[in-house]
């Protein structure tokens, strides 16, 4: 999502300047925090890791005459009031906890919710507007005649509802097929224990897909089974989804009714009886316009502007002090 954004910012003509850990993969001018993207993240080490690299992209950027910082990570925004310029942060996962008292304290920072939902559950927040992530439709494949098996796509985690779509599998009688991040330690202590038993004649695990793998993957299927268990921000899988023509059957949770249209790109379900129910609608959908809902409500055009009327909404509060 963030290369899709700085490219679509260059070829708007924008200077941009990207700060990140790993290689040069963009259009944009590149800083490097890390030659190498540490390992170790996900681990115990991953807050020592995040406030390694938020130190390294602090030195990089005093360096920088920039208009506006647009902050990514978790930690970066608490060195916002130390910078020359404002900073806009997207909040990428769950308003709870700890992480919501840290939103709260910072300073300098115009928050950016990824969805009305995730922006709703923390109303007190600085919000300075609602972005969607936005894709790139038309490099997902399209397929109208489907390979008839059911797709989970997303992480190895209890918030996710494997389970929950496996049982789905097993009363409707069709084929699961699971791709799912598992690598580090609490996903694949959760795949051993939880899921490797589950798995059998109606659900089988295909490991972790990415590029063409996934197109491929999520256009022939069915149906994406999305039965989540938590307060989902967003969930780009959905969209990813829908730019294939395959429509989602989900669980009312976080952003789930935000994202798909309840008997146009799939069905918004209250539990796994519903979405059973809803199996036998399946038919009814239209690929072609699942797909073109998705160009049309989340093409990445469509996340560049957001963001560009955001970054200029910030600058012109600031020229107004």
């Amino acid at each position: 999502m963030v290369a899709t954004l700085v490219n679509g910012l260059v070829e708007r003509g924008h200077t941009v300047i990207l700060v990140a850990a790993g290689s040069d993969r963009t259009g944009a001018r590149f800083k490097p925090t890390f030659d190498v993207t540490p390992d170790g993240l996900g681990g115990p080490d991953t807050m020592a890791i995040e406030v390694v690299h938020a130190q390294l992209a602090n030195d990089r950027l005093r360096d920088l005459d920039v208009d506006v910082i647009h902050d990514h990570s978790a930690i970066g925004p608490l060195f916002a009031p130390y910078r020359a310029g404002p900073t806009v942060m997207s909040v990428h996962g769950p308003v709870v906890g700890w992480m919501r008292k840290l939103y709260r304290v910072l300073r300098n920072v115009a928050l950016v919710a990824i969805s009305d939902a995730q922006r709703a559950s923390a109303p007190e927040l600085p919000w300075q507007g609602t972005v969607h992530n936005g894709i790139d439709v038309d490099s997902f494949p399209l397929r109208e005649n489907k390979d008839g098996y059911l797709a989970f796509l997303g992480r190895m985690n209890p918030d996710k509802g494997i389970p929950e779509a496996i049982q789905v599998a097993r009363r409707v009688e069709r084929r699961l097929l699971i791709a799912a991040k598992c690598s580090d330690p609490q996903e694949i202590t959760y795949y051993e224990e939880v899921i490797e038993p589950l798995l059998g004649d109606h659900a089988e695990y295909v490991g972790d897909l990415a590029g063409d793998e996934k197109g491929e993957f999520l256009a022939a299927a069915s149906a994406l089974v999305f039965p989540i268990q938590w307060e989902e921000p967003f969930g780009l899988v959905m969209v990813e989804a829908m730019a294939c023509g395959t429509p989602v059957l989900a669980t009312r949770r976080g952003s789930v009714p935000e994202v798909v249209e309840d008997g146009l790109t799939g069905f918004v379900c209250d539990d796994v009886d519903q979405i059973v129910r809803q199996f036998a609608h399946l038919g009814d959908l239209s690929p072609r316009r699942i797909r073109e809902r998705a160009r049309e409500r989340f093409n990445s055009e469509r996340m560049i502007e957001g963001y560009e009327a955001v970054y200029r909404s910030v600058l012109a509060e600031r020229n107004m002090r």
